[in-house]
């Protein structure tokens, strides 16, 4: 089993240079069988020159996750695989520092496409991903974006494989499955049944308890790196208890994201203690004032309002909000950043328009708190998001309204739907909260779903 991997940086080494994207797709010799893509807030400054490169900018990673945020998803997409890149060391290194610096040792074996394409396919000029591609007939229409080079990577890894004289050795999944430790009543036969597709999958006990909750686009695929050849004391731990596996098959990831997080949180498994809670501490929540300024504030999360923005600490909180006073052109004062009686500080240097003391009217201020809270939302206040369904005659569906998420279901794609009210009639109510948030603007942003219908 193989991981191909590829990500953009903010330039520079592993040292000063941070992860911009990153884009993984687990292979199996064959065929894809799992994806994670993402941006990732390097919570950095991205150069001019890097943004002229891969399109990336400043504000795309502003409202993605930080890299901790996205680090569990990686392990596990990566678990009992080998590291395929172009260049290797390059992407291999960057993550392994990332992972460094949260105090986990990212150990894999690597494969370099650049050292093993010199090696099984010599002439070339170049064997950069951007010459030797176009060179074997690989198209890449997003080059410099993690997903395009990775996929880039894919198919050269194909043909690579394809050459192969014993320098590569393909494994089937199943041939370095060992069935020690596996419980009592769980078998490979059982593993082997489970569907290929995309859905959250649920570990039991022998006592029918759930022990573990997960989602994947492949959950065969990802119950095999589960229960494989763990190395850690969970992974042993959860081998050996796992005497059932049930699955609930959405066809949607984006339905799968919002189900595993809702239920983690409700049945708290015993080894999702990590996802049981969300970890980002202090919210940015607003409000109107007796004036009629919407005013912004940070306070702890209560659990009970829903932020519309969080942040691990108050300093991470307020270095951010002033970025946005600063693009918005809002009030230091009304975003509880500045005390006084006498305006901001930046209205006594000419720079703030004077809310804070009336000079400006709420409606033109209000505009523009309005404009970063839309930002920091959905993009809008209601819409529908169609996705994939579980079989080709449905669709999954997701709403959003007044800013919230209201929850998930399917309808059949001839579906006779006159209004976009009448999508609630097939969905399954949830409960909206920062971590919801987060999955849905991740999946807008990345634009993975069929449709988006605003209303």
């Amino acid at each position: 089993m193989y991981v191909i991997v590829d990500i953009e940086t903010t330039g520079g080494n592993m040292k000063n240079g941070k992860i911009t994207e990153i884009a993984i797709y687990r292979y199996d010799g064959q065929q894809v069988v799992d994806e994670f893509v993402s941006l990732v807030n390097p919570e950095s400054y991205i150069p001019p020159f890097i943004t002229s490169l891969t399109g990336i900018t400043n504000e795309m990673v502003e409202s993605a996750p930080p890299f901790y945020q996205i680090a569990k998803d990686i392990v596990e997409i990566c678990k009992g695989a080998v590291f395929v890149a172009h260049n290797a060391a390059f992407d291999y290194n960057f993550i392994k520092e990332e992972f460094r610096n949260l105090g986990y040792s990212f150990e894999m074996p690597t494969i370099c496409t650049v050292k093993l394409a010199r090696q099984l396919l010599p002439g070339h000029a170049s064997y950069s991903l951007g010459k030797i591609c176009p060179e074997l007939g690989i198209g890449n229409e997003a080059r410099h974006r993690a997903a395009g080079d990775a996929l880039a990577t894919v198919k050269l890894f194909e043909i690579l494989l394809d050459k192969n004289n014993g320098l590569i050795n393909p494994e089937d999944p199943y041939k370095t499955f060992s069935a020690d430790g596996l419980h009592h009543q769980m078998s490979v036969e059982q593993i082997k049944a489970l569907p290929a597709q995309t859905g959250v999958y649920y570990m039991h006990n022998e006592q029918g308890e759930l022990i573990y909750i997960g989602k994947s686009k492949n959950i065969r695929s990802r119950i095999i790196t589960h229960l494989g050849n763990p190395r850690t004391k969970k992974g042993i731990e959860m081998k050996q208890n796992a005497a059932d596996i049930s699955c609930f098959i959405t066809g949607s990831e984006l339905v799968a994201l919002l189900k595993e997080s809702e239920e983690i949180k409700l049945e708290k498994p015993r080894y999702n203690r990590a996802q049981r809670r969300s970890k980002s501490k202090i919210g940015l929540y607003h409000y109107t004032d007796r004036n009629g300024y919407l005013r912004l504030t940070l306070k702890p999360n209560s659990g009970v309002d829903i932020p519309s923005a969080t942040f691990d600490t108050i300093q991470e909180g307020r270095e951010r909000l002033f970025q946005w006073i600063e693009e918005y052109e809002l009030c230091q004062q009304l975003c509880g950043l500045y005390d006084g009686k006498h305006g901001c500080f930046q209205y006594q240097l000419k720079t703030c328009k004077g809310a804070c003391v009336g000079e400006e009217s709420d409606l033109n201020y209000n505009r523009r708190v309005q404009a970063l809270l839309q930002k920091l939302s959905y993009g809008h206040s209601n819409l529908v998001i169609l996705d994939k369904g579980r079989n080709d005659s449905e669709m999954a569906v997701v709403v959003v309204e007044n800013g919230r998420y209201l929850g998930w279901g399917f309808i059949g794609e001839d579906a006779c739907i006159e209004s976009p009210e009448q999508f609630k009639d097939h969905i399954t109510f949830c409960h909206d909260n920062g971590d919801t948030r987060s999955i849905i603007s991740n999946y807008i942003r990345q634009k993975k779903y069929k449709k988006l219908i605003p209303y």
